[in-house]
This record gives structure tokens, sequence and C-alpha cells, in this order.
């Protein structure tokens, strides 16, 4: 919970800001941290590495034991993070495995292949890559406390008391979708999810494991996609659905999903090696997203397509930025970040469009019926490749203007041996 605003006996002065931010607080020194991030998520830890590198004081308070416990995420990294975010170079190639495009599947198991030149995901042992971004964090020079739930915090003339962490200038909430930050300041909270389960299962080779495999299926599915996805040790099969009280519970959906792409790929001996499950923000950026000298980042701040349900990406980059911004403001370069910086956050339009059109007219003999034409084309465009393109290079004629899609099962076939992968 938030208390009162008070000085807490702390004798504090101030100077006028630069720029026309809020008074420089004189008496920074006497606080125990510059910046509090709650949240040893891919947001958080990239918040906070930004801020140790401008050599501020930083703690990172999470609430599991380590890093890479109890994670909710699939885990796939798109080639555009790894091109952009400089705080992945050195990614362990143990920890990732490359993946060079996309197999849609139609209800009735009919399918395109999709790719882009030059594009790749990387699908990743994520417990293992969250570890390797902790440690980068902390050889930044922050430091993560562990078993540290917050609860709350007291604001002071020049920050918060977080009562037994200490104090702070500045808050960061990157404490996923159910943010306690956002609860005890007010903020927006998420309120429109997806719920995903998914099985990983070690030494199980897929087959065309150079593939994202993505299954529409509306009885299934509705709102969203399963998946078979390659892995590092093996593979992972899941499924997401839009959350609404009238729908068959996701265990029993789970089963059903491994009947049908057992032609594909039979798990259904298998024993799970781990099973994941969680909600996913998809409503787009709560608001508000700030607070003077708060702010939230991440699945805290909504920040995850709202088609794709994607969020490392932008949780990595606007992480980053935000330890830019509330450093300098930190510092006296800029105003408080709460005021200008949140406006930079994605606003999703065009996938906003896309998930209300898919809520609302999904329908699985649609889609049997216009897998192979332009349209799909054009929405798979946006949504796997942000509009690269949409050819798989290694099926296509060599003219570039005659870029098509390769269609299995064009007389009617359900195509049960063609193969499984992931997404």
């Amino acid at each position: 919970m938030l208390f009162d605003e008070t000085n807490n006996g702390r004798g504090c002065s101030s100077l006028p800001a630069k720029n026309g931010g809020d008074a420089r607080d004189t008496c920074h020194a006497s606080m125990d941290n510059d910046c509090v991030v709650v949240g040893a998520s891919f947001a958080g830890l990239a918040c906070a590495t930004a801020l140790a590198r401008a050599g501020l004081r930083v703690t990172v308070l999470e609430k599991k034991a380590d890093a890479g416990e109890k994670l909710h995420t699939t885990g796939i990294i798109v080639k555009d993070a790894i091109d952009q975010i400089a705080m992945l170079d050195r990614l362990p190639a143990e920890v990732v495995r490359r993946v060079g495009g996309v197999r849609l599947y139609a209800p009735n198991l009919r399918h395109v292949d999709l790719a882009a030149p030059g594009y790749y995901f990387l699908t990743t042992d994520t417990p293992e890559v969250m570890r390797w971004l902790a440690s980068r964090t902390e050889e930044a020079g922050a430091r993560i406390s562990y078993h540290a739930l917050f609860r709350g915090a007291q604001r002071l003339q020049s920050g918060f008391d977080l009562g037994e962490f200490g104090t702070t200038r500045f808050l960061v909430g990157a404490d996923g979708p159910s943010s306690a930050v956002a609860k005890a300041f007010g903020l927006g909270k998420s309120r429109r999810f997806l719920f995903g389960l998914e099985h990983e299962y070690s030494g199980v080779e897929l087959p065309d494991s150079d593939k994202l495999h993505c299954f529409i299926d509306r009885h299934l599915a509705p709102g969203y996609i399963g998946w078979l996805v390659p892995s590092p040790g093996g593979a992972q099969v899941g499924l997401a659905r839009r959350v609404h009280h009238r729908q068959r519970p996701a265990v029993k959906a789970m089963v059903e999903f491994l009947d049908k792409v057992a032609p594909i790929v039979d798990l259904r001996g298998l024993q799970p090696a781990s099973v994941r499950a969680g909600m996913i923000p998809c409503g787009g950026v709560v608001r508000p997203v700030a607070a003077r000298r708060v702010l939230l980042t991440g699945d805290a701040a909504g920040m995850v397509s709202p088609v794709t349900a994607g969020g490392i990406h932008n949780a990595l980059k606007h992480g980053l930025a935000a330890g830019h911004a509330i450093a300098d403001y930190l510092s006296g370069r800029r105003e408080d970040p709460s005021t200008w910086f949140v406006g930079s956050y994605p606003r999703f339009r065009v996938k906003r469009l896309l998930r209300f059109l898919f809520d609302r007219f999904q329908s699985d003999v649609l889609f049997n019926l216009l897998l192979h034409t332009g349209a799909v084309r054009t929405a798979a465009s946006i949504v796997y490749f942000h509009h690269k393109g949409v050819f798989d290079p290694q099926t296509q004629p060599t003219e570039r203007t005659a870029i098509r899609l390769e269609l299995n099962g064009r007389a009617g076939d359900a195509g049960p041996g063609s193969a499984g992968g992931g997404a």
C-alpha cells in the first residue's frame, strides 16, 4: 500500500531542476538507492542494467528464489531484438536455437510455410536465459535481492521508504500483469487476458524443426493459437485462449490438442519435463502507466502484443530506454520521465484492431478456405515478420516478383505427415 507523503524526519532540501523538471533533491546521498526495480523480469533486468551502467545505485527486488524460476513464457526472441538490443550480445549458443520460419496450420491441418529474407527467431532455454541476464545485470553493478516481496511504499519528499528494503529516489514496477507497484500507486492494470498452458519435452526432435508451427483452431484455442516449438533441449507444445467463463478447462483442451497434432508428432505417451501456465495481458498498455517518480514497464505496463502475445522485445527495448530516462532525470538532465517518457510506449493500434477482429470474427470454416489468399499473407506479414514479407525462400521461384506461398495439401488432404515445430 501507499502511505501519505512526508519527509519522515529526513531534513531534505531541494533546488530548481534543469529544463523545467521537478526540484532536484540535495539529500539523495542519504537515500539507500537511486532506483529500486521490482521484478527481475526481462524489462526489470534491462532497466536495472542501464541504470547501473550510468553509475547509479540500483537494487532489483525479486520475490522468487532466482530469475529463472516459475516462468510463464515460451521465450521466443525475434531477430529485431537480437539486432537492436546490445544486452543480448554474447547470448550463450547453448541456450538458444535458431528457427527460420513459420508453418501456419488451418483448423483442418492444411498449412502454408511463411518466411522473410534473412529473418529468424530464437527459441530459448528461457530459465537459463533469465539467469544469464541476471548475471549481466549484476556485472553492471546492480544488486539483486531474491525472496524479496514488495509490500508497499511510503512517499518521502524526494523518493520513497520501502521499509525493510530501505529508501529510494525512484521506483520501477516490472513485476508482471498483477503488479504490486501498480496496485500500491493506483496505476492502471490489465483487464483483458489470454490464458496459456505449455508442456516442455526433453530430447524430442520435431519434424521440420526449422519452423515455428502455429495452429489456428477456434474450438481449442479461441482468440489465439496452439503451437509446437523446437527448443534447445527438445520441444515445447502449448496453447493459449481468450479468457471467458464458458470454456472447457485448459488441461482438457491440451489433451485434445495433443491428439490433434499426433499425426505430426505424437507426444501423448511422454511425460513433460516441465509445465508452464499463466495469464497473458492482451489489451495494450495500461492507463495510467506512471506517477511522480514511479514508472511501470514490461508486462506490468501491459507492453505485450495484443495479437502475438509476444513481449520480450518490447520489454528489453523499453526497459533499457526507461533506465536511461530515469538516469537522466536523477542526474538533473531531464524532467521526471513519468511526464514525457511514457509517450514512447507502443500503442499497438494495428494489432489492437487485429485483436478486435480476431476475437469477434474468428471462423474455422473461413480460415480453412482463405489460408492461401493474399489477405492471410498480409496479416501474417504484420503478425510474424513486421511487414518484411512472407515467403519461404527455399520454396520460391528465383523471380522476386513471383512471391507466393507453398500450399501443402491443395487437393484437400490434412497433410498429417508434414511436420511439427513451435511457436
